[in-house]
């Protein structure tokens, strides 16, 4: 059976489903913990759970959002008590199937080997926070019932706590865990890696990890709600990263931990995380880069603005990432020339400098010069 068959067997009713949803921006501790971007990103989580059919009043969305950001959304505050009291109180008595948790914000690893997530009202006297191992095992006992199936993502840096330099240890903040079963399969995917910070983009207000989940959670998005298979899904998050690390622009190094009633361990780094990134994955993601491209009906007006001669070679797919992987290399393999009345078509409806200097440079490396030889900025 093949994973998209194993994914389809797994399918569940949407109204089974459950949420908890954190994005911490601003924290009491003052303007040096300013973190713009995970508010942002936990709402675009909300609504894509929303879009694939989960009751509103399932989603538990709790935010600390970084003026002037204000969210469409209603939502719950993420001070210390108020999650304490979802994760320990609201979210045990319910039945379902399916849990996903999603935190954004910072965090640290203690002198324990415990990640602690750092709450809204925490200040530089008083660093409250949840004990994410503490969760974990709470939500793997009796003391939770239901959510046999658990997804948890957390985009926050692990940073040695004695790097940081704090006047006083973390205290211990142990949630209530009741007694362990077999009953559950956890999935755990941290950003950072231990002793690392993970990166975050304050120009564009978002978590480079969070960014790279949400893009390959929008591409799956016809099999969610079930959480994907963290076997197919981690390989693609490594590979993704390791681009961003290659780039400059993190040194993270994300980690996956399963744990079920056959099997516990962490996945190791996959074989090709480290190697080079094709010229046809780097074309794929400067093209996808662009916000336009996720759309059926620009795509489409992008591709129409190809001569007919080409456009009519071009194999096509209803799944946006797959669309453009076939549109670029059919480009590549029979009118290479035509990569670049592909470029003129996109720059045309968004002109943002950075992304095109990324796509012109990826498709001169796909084999964009073609017989005009043409040079692009």
């Amino acid at each position: 059976m093949t994973a998209a068959e194993r994914q389809t067997a797994r399918r569940v009713d949407p109204a089974r489903v459950h949420a908890l949803i954190v994005g911490i921006e601003k924290y009491d501790a003052g303007p040096a913990w300013d973190l713009p971007g995970p508010a942002r990103d936990a709402l675009a989580f909300h609504r894509l759970l929303r879009a694939v059919g989960v009751p509103a009043a399932q989603l538990r969305l709790h935010l600390a959002p970084l003026p002037p950001f204000v969210p469409d959304t209603e939502h719950e505050p993420a001070d210390h008590a108020t999650l304490r009291r979802t994760l320990v109180r609201e979210l045990p008595p319910h039945q379902g199937d399916v849990l996903w948790v999603w935190w954004g914000g910072h965090g640290v690893l203690d002198r324990a080997g415990h990640t602690r997530l750092f709450c809204a009202d925490a200040t530089t006297a008083d660093k409250v926070a949840v004990d994410l191992e503490s969760a974990l095992a709470r939500y793997a006992s009796d003391a939770v019932p239901a959510f046999t199936e658990q997804l948890w993502i957390v985009d926050a840096c692990e940073t040695f706590e004695e790097d940081l330099a704090f006047r006083d240890p973390l205290p211990p903040d142990a949630l209530p865990a009741g007694h362990r079963t077999l009953a559950h399969r956890q999935t755990l995917l941290r950003a950072a890696g231990r002793g690392r910070a993970a990166a975050n983009d304050p120009v564009r207000a978002t978590g480079l990890f969070s960014e790279v989940l949400l893009d390959l959670l929008t591409e799956r998005s016809d099999t969610l709600p079930v959480p994907p298979d963290p076997e197919e899904l981690f390989p693609a998050v490594q590979d993704r990263i390791a681009a961003l690390r290659k780039a400059g622009r993190t040194t993270q190094h994300p980690e996956i931990r399963l744990q079920s009633p056959g099997r516990t361990e962490i996945l190791p780094p996959s074989a090709s995380t480290e190697r080079p990134v094709s010229p046809l994955v780097r074309a794929v993601d400067a093209l996808f880069a662009y916000p336009l491209m996720s759309d059926p009906a620009e795509r489409q007006a992008v591709v129409a603005a190809l001569s007919p001669q080409v456009t009519g070679t071009l194999a096509r797919h209803p799944k946006a990432r797959t669309d453009a992987t076939l549109i670029l290399s059919g480009l590549a393999r029979r009118h290479p020339g035509a990569l670049w009345e592909l470029f003129d078509a996109v720059v045309a409806v968004d002109d943002d400098p950075k992304l095109r200097n990324e796509l012109a440079e990826a498709l001169r490396e796909l084999g964009g010069a073609g017989e005009h030889g043409r040079g692009r900025p």
